[in-house]
């Protein structure tokens, strides 16, 4: 029985996986640390700030030999400000999606609480999801732990075994799974791809959505 639905934000709400993951490789690329793009995705997805800062400053001690973290962060945050402001979008379908939802419902994002705020906000799902919105900040440990969901449950007063998320990563998958949670897969995001699909069900979706037209269909027969 579902009583419940957890939205991740990045890439299922909103199109803002593909602005970050072109920031951040642009940024990254212009210092000398590279990543192959499908490694990227898989690998930073899903994770808190704090954990993505922690992981590249590590991989830059190991291949370039130095600290970078004073380098990025100030024209990642810039460049990446820029583009949610001029190009930000709503994931198409999401809000005749959201709006459809009879259950009760929350977001469960990676992001902080002001960039969540700012995103929700530009595209229209805030007032959808208001108060039941959720930030690493909530939580000591960020996906790939459970922590995230378990407080969304908690907050919405529904059993974690009776959630379903709806999560593009697959540490957002593995959270979700950890936390006793059905977890589907969500194409529909400008990032996303078959190979990114494959991931997702081998790290334990339940089952692949590939738009939220789709997902719509779905929701009505829960």
């Amino acid at each position: 029985m579902i009583s419940a639905i957890i939205f991740d934000c990045d890439g299922v709400l909103v199109e803002s996986e593909v602005l970050a993951h072109e920031v951040e490789t642009k940024v990254l690329g212009d210092i000398g640390l590279h990543y192959d793009r499908r490694e990227f995705k898989t690998r930073f997805m899903g994770m808190s700030d704090t954990a993505f800062w922690e992981a590249l400053e590590k991989d830059a001690q190991e291949r370039l030999g130095r600290s970078i973290k004073d380098e990025i962060r100030g024209p990642m945050h810039d460049m990446m400000r820029a583009a949610v402001r001029e190009r930000l979008t709503e994931v198409a379908g999401a809000k005749a999606a959201i709006a459809s939802v009879t259950h009760p419902k929350a977001v469960a994002s990676s992001s902080t609480k002001q960039g969540l705020e700012i995103k929700l906000k530009m595209v229209g799902h805030w007032d959808h999801f208001a108060p039941y919105i959720y930030s690493a900040e909530h939580v000591v440990h960020a996906k790939p732990a459970p922590d995230l969901f378990l407080h969304a449950a908690q907050e919405l007063s529904v059993p974690p075994s009776e959630c379903l998320v709806i999560e593009d990563s697959v540490n957002g998958v593995k959270a979700a799974l950890a936390a006793n949670m059905r977890v589907w897969g969500f194409l529909g995001g400008g990032h996303m791809d078959d190979d990114m699909g494959k991931l997702l069900l081998a790290a334990g979706a339940e089952r692949l959505v590939k738009d939220w037209p789709e997902a719509t269909k779905l929701f009505a027969e829960l």
